[in-house]
């Protein structure tokens, strides 16, 4: 994330109008690891002139829900199976998607892309018989967070949950955290075309569930909490001792019980 935020603001130095720079927030890696489960199937859309591939992880019975899930600003796909495996053993079917330029999907992700694409793999997804026949959570992890409250956002009526891992309040305000001596020139200059403090706003519908840790060195616990405080009812903040997106390794059974009550009336 630092080295991220740091070409970002070289960037914004040459360019001190409305400069957006957005491809440097993301650090896409092509190699996969080897993936881990044993039924699995891959999906390819068409967006634009690319396509974005997902995977979806099928748990060994009738699953209980689908949770679609965006990954952060690393990696791809693979990096995250330890996010989600949980969820599988527990009888969530879970969908990971790589966005542009992440994984085998081709072309270079930007703030609008991603938006774009999002909705487009949001819409392929439920048009499925096993997927629009189960409750559907969104789970937005890191970076992932802005594009899953921006879709909880615009499909309210289409989901029974939003989770947020690790969430930055928005795109402005991790790069100003990151460089405090640039705060003002960022607040000025790089305006974040959706957040997550102002998206979750409007979420009066659905549960939402944020998870965040005090001692996350990637992304400020301020950050987590400003996004939950923005946040209507009815809502719930699972705080845990440890790094960052590691709430699932440090206390398994206590955020499969959390992420469970999502899908009680």
């Amino acid at each position: 994330m630092r080295k991220i935020l740091s070409v970002v603001l070289l960037t914004l130095s040459f360019y001190v109008t409305t400069a957006q720079s957005d491809e440097h927030f993301y650090q896409p890696t092509k190699e996969l690891k080897p993936i881990e489960f044993s039924n699995t199937e891959e999906i390819t859309i068409p967006v634009a002139n690319d396509t974005i591939t997902a995977i979806l992880l099928k748990p060994k019975s009738k699953p209980k829900a689908t949770i679609l899930f965006f990954h952060g600003t690393g990696g791809n796909v693979s990096t995250y199976q330890f996010m989600v495996s949980p969820l599988v053993e527990d009888q969530f079917q879970v969908v990971m998607v790589d966005f542009r330029g992440y994984g085998k999907s081709t072309g270079k992700p930007t703030h609008l892309n991603i938006a774009e694409d999002g909705q487009v793999f949001f819409d392929a997804m439920l048009k499925r018989d096993d997927i629009k026949n189960t409750p559907t959570i969104l789970y937005g992890a890191s970076m992932g967070s802005q594009i899953a409250t921006l879709l909880a956002k615009n499909n309210q009526n289409r989901i029974k949950a939003l989770i947020l891992d690790g969430a930055l309040s928005s795109f402005t305000d991790i790069a100003a955290f990151y460089a405090p001596q640039y705060k003002q020139m960022i607040e000025k200059n790089y305006v974040s075309p959706y957040s997550a403090k102002e998206n979750i706003k409007s979420l009066n519908a659905i549960k939402k569930l944020l998870i965040h840790s005090k001692e996350d060195k990637e992304i400020p616990y301020d950050q987590g909490l400003m996004v939950f405080n923005n946040a209507p009812e009815p809502k719930q903040f699972f705080e845990y001792k440890g790094s960052h997106l590691m709430s699932i390794v440090q206390d398994k059974e206590q955020v499969i019980k959390a992420i469970n009550n999502l899908l009680h009336q």
